[in-house]
Formats: structure tokens, sequence, C-alpha cells
């Protein structure tokens, strides 16, 4: 699972983007409306309602917008009903491309995004094509400076994580999706503070590119992805080295 690290940089560099337009505030509305949903408005009790309260906070949205999707969710207020899909597709120099989408339209979101997949060099793919290759993981990352890795190590396993490593600029924690908060929870209590934390698809094995070229289509599907309102979550195999994403940053 080494390397996930590096496709979490360049997620959540994207997202800071995102919060200035304002996108990411429309995506999370629509999970805190899903969540509400599916598992109630109590937050204590709807553990997906719960991570969707963080990340929420965690890019400041305003306590009032949060509330009023928490009541579309559980029809104390209007609110729209999606439907939640999981797409799976290819994108250039062989990588695996996972979706996570709420829509309240499916036969416009599938044209739609297969046409952001053929057009930027991929294809969207049949349920399962590349499912194989990834799996539901915690994932709870820890910045490297003035941290002790053996010490964090010790404490992460203890704490119930299956799986430690240290990654691009951050020690890097897994867990069984079932013992995230759990592990999350005891961390926090000997004061380990996150930079992210959140239940995650991660690749197994990354396909790494081998030329700025190449990193620039597979990032240019992705952003595209993004960028759609329907499309709420993005996991790609994607692992571009740290020499080319250099030179991407500077350009």
């Amino acid at each position: 699972m080494a390397g996930h690290s590096k496709w979490a940089n360049i997620k959540h560099r994207k997202a800071r983007v995102d919060a200035v337009k304002g996108k990411i505030f429309t995506k999370i509305s629509k999970e805190l409306m899903a969540a509400a949903r599916q598992g109630g408005g109590n937050a204590d009790s709807n553990f997906r309602l719960r991570l969707a309260l963080q990340k929420a906070r965690s890019v400041n949205m305003p306590n009032d917008n949060i509330q009023r999707a928490i009541q579309k969710g559980t029809g104390d207020l209007e609110g729209v009903n999606f439907e939640e899909i999981v797409y799976e597709g290819y994108g250039p120099a062989g990588t695996a491309i996972m979706l996570d989408i709420l829509t309240d339209n499916r036969n416009r979101t599938v044209g739609e995004i297969r046409h952001i997949f053929s057009r930027r060099n991929g294809s969207l793919g049949e349920s399962n094509c590349v499912a194989w290759m990834f799996k539901r993981r915690g994932y709870l990352a820890v910045i490297i400076e003035g941290q002790d890795e053996d010490e964090l190590m010790m404490m992460a396993l203890d704490a119930g994580a299956i799986d430690f490593s240290a990654g691009d600029g951050a020690y890097e924690i897994y867990t069984n999706p079932e013992d995230f908060q759990a592990v999350k929870e005891k961390l926090e209590s000997q004061r380990v503070v996150f930079s992210e934390a959140e239940i995650s698809l991660v690749p197994e094995n990354t396909v790494e590119v081998d030329s700025l070229e190449s990193a620039k289509k597979a990032l240019g599907l992705i952003e595209a992805l993004e960028d759609h309102d329907d499309v709420q979550n993005v996991y790609s195999n994607l692992d571009v080295p740290p020499h080319i994403l250099e030179k991407l940053e500077n350009e």
C-alpha cells in the first residue's frame, strides 16, 4: 500500500483548489444528505455522518450549510434523493480508476462520465473490472516532522492498525474500515495529530508513470472527473514519481 500518500497529496492539492471555488462544499453537502438519509441525523450513532462532518469542518464549511444538508437528508427539509453508484474505468498509462457517485439521474451521469473518459484517453469499464485492485481501508496520515517513527508505529499497531509505512512526507497508518474510528480516537488520546483521516479505496499496487506527458494525461483525466458535480471521490493506482511531480508543480 506504499505510495498512497503520493496519490493523496495530489488529491488534496486539488481539494484545496476546489474549496476556493466552493465546489467542495457542494460535494460534502451531498455526502451529508446521503449519510443522514441512510443512518439518521445523529452523528453519535451514524458513523458515515460523523466522517462527513469531520470532512466538512476540515474545509471550514459554514455550520448553516451543514445543518441544512443534514435536515434535507433526514426529510426535515425538502431535498433530492441521490442514488449511490460506483463506476470503474481505465486511464492513460494503464492506470485504474474508481469513482464514488451520488446522482439524481443515473442515465445522464453515466453518459457524461463515459464522455469524460473517452475525451481524456481513458475508458469507462464494466463492474468489477478494476475493483479487485483496491481494498477499502481506513487511512490516517501523520506528518513526519517531529515524530518518532518507531514510537508512532508501535502506538498505531497497539491501537489496532493493520499496516504502517513511511510515505511521501507522512507516516501512513492503515486500518480495517470497522476499526478506523477506534484507532483514530485511541491515537488522538495520545496527542497524535492527523493531516488526513478517511475511509478510502487503497490500491494494492501502483502504476508509476514514466514521463511528464503521461503524468499530465493521467492527472488531466482525474481532474476532469473530480470536476463533475456527481463525482464524490476519485481513487486511482496512479503513482507520479517525485521528479515528475516537481516538474508539474513548477509549470
